[in-house]
């Protein structure tokens, strides 16, 4: 058994892709439906810096099919604050928003934190404990970006197992990669998208991140990438994986989604 691979990118306005990705002439408010026909998951990127209207929410979830899901990038006034306990407020808000509203089409929620924000376990600790289970019936999960290296240790690693959150992996040549699994899922943000390759990355790395990905569908520890802790034998449970090309060169990410869907699907 093996659990479900949703591969996509961040968001899907943008004006480059009318000429590499939708097709010419493709109205602006279709394009959210033809990503869904393309690709298998989209992370939203404009709750990090705005609310959205709980009626916008149900217009996302029914322009996309049933087995397409959406991830969402929090507020960022939920973790640009130098207190992280004090973002209780802020965090109600965000959810309150009407993001129940995709239902079985939302995927993990991202938390992201800036690459200055330092890990400092009892704050850390205290914002994690304010994440809730669930919000209006809908089942929440949740991700955590870290982009300091103070957050490569060991207990950083056991908070967030502790807690059931994921740690974002991040392909990225400055952020640090954890690739330790602590959650029944995973997230993957793939951010090294080339301008010079059609496809973003090349055939040899496409073919690279497919059987990290089924890996980590089968609930592997993939060889070949960095971790805290040293991957322990025994009994692997089936994880989703969350995977999305990201930043980069951005004109080339739907065509690196689509080629690694097509791995996959093959």
């Amino acid at each position: 058994m093996a659990g479900t691979i949703y591969t996509g990118v961040g968001g899907w306005t943008y004006e480059p892709w009318r000429d590499n990705f939708y097709p010419k002439g493709l109205a602006h408010a279709r394009e959210l439906e033809y990503a869904g026909e393309h690709l298998t998951g989209i992370e939203i990127n404009g709750t990090y810096y705005g609310t959205q209207k709980r009626e916008t929410w149900q217009k996302w979830a029914a322009a996309v099919p049933e087995d397409f899901v959406f991830t969402a990038k929090a507020s960022r006034f939920c973790t640009n604050r130098k207190v992280l306990a004090e973002a209780g407020p802020s965090i109600a808000k965000f959810l309150d928003q009407g993001i129940a509203e995709l239902g079985p089409k939302l995927g993990p929620i991202l938390w992201q934190f800036m690459g200055t924000k330092k890990f400092e376990r009892d704050d850390f600790a205290a914002f994690v404990d304010l994440l809730p289970e669930e919000q209006e019936g809908v089942t929440l999960r949740h991700a955590l970006e870290v982009r300091h290296d103070s957050f490569v240790c060991a207990e950083f690693v056991d908070l967030a197992r502790n807690r059931g959150c994921a740690i974002v992996f991040a392909d990225h040549e400055d952020y640090p990669m954890i690739a330790d699994l602590t959650a029944p899922f995973v997230y993957a943000r793939l951010q090294r998208t080339r301008a010079e390759e059609p496809t973003g990355y090349g055939a040899a790395d496409l073919d690279r991140w497919a059987g990290v990905a089924r890996d980590w569908a089968a609930g592997k520890a993939p060889d070949g990438l960095r971790y805290v802790e040293k991957p322990t034998g025994g009994k692997a449970a089936a994880r989703d994986v969350f995977l999305f090309f990201i930043a980069g060169a951005k004109e080339r990410n739907p065509a690196a989604a689509q080629a690694l869907i097509e791995r996959l699907s093959g």
